[in-house]
């Protein structure tokens, strides 16, 4: 038996409750249903959809359809380009600490790098965080020497990484003894920097070519003392 079948026991069966009300679907139905569903299928279109394939579709679309998904990439792009005004290693001093880092990380991720010149291992990151600076734009990286942000700060103890956001540290990562050391790599770094949540691996900008497992170490003079 099929309760929405037009019959006379089904009518009797109604009136006694049996069975509810019957529902009725009209060529109207079907058609604002079918209609509804291209609809929502076209939007996902268009919402996926850059701004040079937009422009493309003028002559097809309606207007202010176009118009309206144009606007929208326009401010997805304005709100990225707000968020990736970063991009280099910035050297920082003792005066400059608590505005470019502790009040900065309210709003953004800040990753610091306390260094001195003298260390190899320190010029090693500072390399590493340059591209990854660049990779990251939405994250702020900065560098200090050692004594200016922690007096009397240990050369043993350098590079030291110091992970702000939230307006305070959020993690630490002294020395790159558990990345080798001078064998560590910039994906080292960037694995670290991802799982403390300080790069969104969503928002990285295509780099240079990834690093050879095979490459060499890099080595630096000692160069200056600082």
């Amino acid at each position: 038996m099929n309760p929405d079948e037009d019959t006379e026991w089904n009518d009797i069966l109604r009136k006694h409750g049996i069975l509810g009300p019957q529902i009725k679907i009209t060529q109207n139905d079907i058609y604002d249903s079918a209609v509804a569903r291209a609809q929502e299928e076209e939007n996902t279109r268009l919402e996926r959809l850059d701004l040079d394939e937009l422009a493309e579709l003028e002559d097809s679309e309606d207007d202010q359809i176009l118009e309206h998904y144009r606007q929208q990439r326009m401010s997805e792009m304005r709100a990225q380009v707000a968020k990736e005004r970063f991009g280099t290693l910035e050297q920082i001093s003792e005066p400059d600490y608590k505005s470019a880092v502790t009040d900065e990380s309210t709003n953004v991720w800040v990753v610091v790098h306390l260094f001195r010149e003298s260390i190899p291992e320190c010029k090693l990151m500072n390399r590493f965080l340059s591209d990854l600076a660049q990779e990251y734009r939405a994250t702020k990286f900065v560098k200090i020497v050692s004594v200016e942000c922690i007096h009397n700060y240990p050369d043993a103890n350098l590079p030291t990484l110091l992970v702000y956001g939230k307006g305070d540290m959020q993690s630490q990562m002294v020395r790159l003894d558990k990345f080798g050391g001078m064998r560590a790599k910039k994906k080292d770094v960037e694995k670290y920097l991802v799982e403390v949540g300080a790069v969104d691996p969503s928002m990285k900008r295509a780099g240079d070519e990834e690093e050879s497992e095979d490459e060499e170490p890099v080595y630096f003079d000692l160069g200056k003392s600082v």
